[in-house]
């Protein structure tokens, strides 16, 4: 689609709503993604030079028709952009929103270019949220559910569940608790019912703007807890710190592999002479930090979630204030008591339930030795 194919579709939808997270999928985009649901996968991928394909447990298979080119990419998506996203697009090379058809299935949809040519990545979402037990870690993190105030971060690699985590999360607070909880998300991916807690949702494009000034509002609604789809930039960090500080529990997910390489991508996110100002506040906001990564399972049956908690205490605030960060992972075996533990307990009892291979679990962890102790100490 040329620019000024594009122009013209952004004038036409001048007197639209900004977004509709209901909005309906065009027919060819619409088989494609029942036939992801039907074969139970987690994405769809349209890539020009290949056919469309589906990921299905971490695998991905080509749907059985020819390549797409970069026209066939728009001509399926295009439509299903709101005004606002269509602009976004148009400018930034990218968007991303929410998407419903059946009235039912829900889906996350990134658009973006490559090579100059349009492509994009859908997700399916879960039409439930999951409880905790139901993700079936191999260690207990429902202490990420009692914490009362703090930042809570959620990280891992894409793809890794960060989203689905930190949704049960709130899923069991709204089961338990009165709270008023409210999510900045973008695109939002999961929906909650009111239960003891209420609960609102803020999608970037449709109800807000931006995290930044969402996160602004938010702290004037008198929030118990605020979720934050995702930590993108200083300023968003900035005031989850500073809602985190002021007695709120915040909730957000972080590119990032073990609990050190969290503190740092937040720190060095920020200009030098501000970092160790940032670890004072880090430090005194900290509730706890959740790294996790999905495995594929022994029996070919799919992927089993292996994580590392540290939950903060006096010792690890310590630390991040001084940039000793080095000290991080010991801190998680001493706060075990709190709910701490390390990514090779995990993999340890994986291994031992005959749930993951040795090999898998092998080379997922950066302390051989700790794991092989914790393999031979069962």
């Amino acid at each position: 689609m040329q620019q000024d194919d594009i122009d013209r579709l952004v004038d036409a939808l001048n007197d639209t709503a900004a977004s509709a997270p209901a909005r309906r999928a065009p027919s060819r985009l619409e088989g494609w993604l029942r036939t992801l649901v039907a074969r139970g996968g987690s994405d769809l991928f349209l890539v020009a030079g290949a056919p469309a394909s589906l990921r299905i447990d971490g695998a991905v298979h080509p749907l059985p028709e020819g390549p797409l080119d970069g026209q066939d990419v728009e001509d399926a998506v295009l439509p299903v952009l709101s005004a606002y996203h269509l602009k976004h697009y148009r400018e930034r090379h990218a968007a991303d929103l929410s998407l419903r058809i059946d009235g039912r299935h829900r889906f996350r949809v990134n658009l973006h270019r490559e090579r100059e040519r349009a492509a994009a990545a859908i997700r399916a979402l879960p039409t439930e949220v999951p409880t905790l037990a139901s993700l079936r870690f191999p260690m207990p993190i429902e202490v990420l559910a009692r914490l009362s105030r703090g930042l809570v971060l959620i990280c891992g690699a894409t793809g890794s569940g960060k989203t689905t985590t930190m949704a049960s999360i709130i899923a069991d607070i709204n089961k338990r608790e009165r709270r008023h909880i409210v999510t900045i998300e973008d695109p939002i991916e999961y929906e909650h019912q009111h239960g003891l807690s209420l609960i609102e949702h803020q999608e970037v494009g449709s109800d807000v703007s931006d995290f930044v000034s969402a996160l602004r509002a938010a702290v004037r609604q008198a929030p118990d807890v605020l979720v934050v789809g995702e930590m993108r930039d200083p300023e968003t960090m900035r005031l989850a710190l500073n809602a985190a500080e002021t007695g709120h529990l915040v909730l957000s997910t972080l590119h990032a592999t073990d609990v050190s390489s969290a503190v740092s991508r937040i720190v060095d996110s920020f200009p030098s002479e501000r970092q160790a100002a940032v670890r004072q506040e880090l430090a005194m906001a900290l509730g706890a930090v959740l790294t996790q990564t999905l495995i594929p399972r022994a029996d070919g049956t799919g992927r089993v979630p292996a994580a590392e908690l540290l939950v903060a205490s006096y010792g690890a605030r310590q630390h991040v204030r001084r940039n000793a960060l080095q000290h991080l992972h010991q801190e998680i075996t001493i706060t075990r008591k709190l709910g701490s533990f390390t990514m090779e307990e995990s993999l340890a009892r994986l291994v031992q339930q005959g749930t993951i291979d040795r090999a898998e679990a092998i080379g997922r962890t950066a302390h051989a030795e700790e794991l092989e102790g914790n393999l031979k100490g069962a």
